[in-house]
Order: C-alpha cells, then structure tokens, then sequence
C-alpha cells in the first residue's frame, strides 16, 4: 500500500526584528514630541539675569507670563489683564498663601510689568515674586 506523505509543515514565527524597528520608530517619535512641542506650549520668554537670584522653595507657586509681544499668561493659560484677580482668586485656597511669581520678558515694557503689579496688589495679592535668572560670572 502507498501512502502520500503530506509535507511538512512549517511552523509559523513571531519575526521580532520588525516589531523591534517599530517600538524603536515610536520612541524617537515621542521623545522628539515631547522635547518640540512641550515647551512650546507657553510663551517664549528670556529672563533678565540677577547676581541675586534665588531658587524657588517648596509652596504653591502661580506663575504669570508676560511676554515681549504684551501677551499675558497665568500658568500658561491665556488671560486679560482684567481677569487676572479673579483667575488668581480661584486657585487661591483659604487655608494656604498663594505666591505669585511674575515670568517676564527681558524685553517687556516696564509699564506692562507696574500694570500687571497693580492689578494683583489692588486685588489683595501681596507676595509677589520676579523671575530671574542667575548671572553668569
């Protein structure tokens, strides 16, 4: 009697190779993302430089931004200088003190600065705080 021999079957195998190149592709996709478009969020700002500056302690920090351009942002969230008080009043919490820390452009005009200190003073904002960014020798 003869009997056909069915050939042998190959097994299939998960190829790692190309899901390695895949994984590889989406990491550098997210980091390069994440490294472009993170910082872009807020306003471009360079800091003016103090031979005082100090770092930051630990509490709840607020920072606005003024930019160049007159933009005005609080905690990267876009705001007219007449909501600004009330913006800053409701992240105030009653049983904490809010600092303020004003992010300004090298290149913002001075009166931009006194109005936005103004504003926060007239609404009862009284520790104010400026960015800045330690001299270089």
């Amino acid at each position: 009697m003869r009997t056909w021999h069915d050939a042998p079957r190959r097994r299939s195998r998960i190829e790692i190779i190309p899901m390695i190149d895949v994984m590889m592709f989406l990491l550098v996709f997210f980091v390069l993302i994440s490294v472009n478009v993170i910082p872009a969020t807020g306003l471009k700002t360079t800091l003016p430089q103090s031979s005082q500056a100090q770092n930051n302690t630990a509490r709840k920090n607020t920072v606005i931004t003024l930019a160049e351009s007159g933009e005005l942002q609080l905690d990267g969230a876009e705001v007219m200088l007449a909501d600004l008080p009330y913006r800053l009043r409701a992240l105030q919490r009653p049983d904490e003190k809010l600092f303020v820390i004003l992010n300004g452009d090298q290149a913002t005009q001075l009166q931009r600065l006194i109005d936005v200190m103004d504003a926060l003073k007239g609404a009862g904002f009284e520790s104010l705080s400026i960015a800045a960014r330690k001299k270089t020798a």
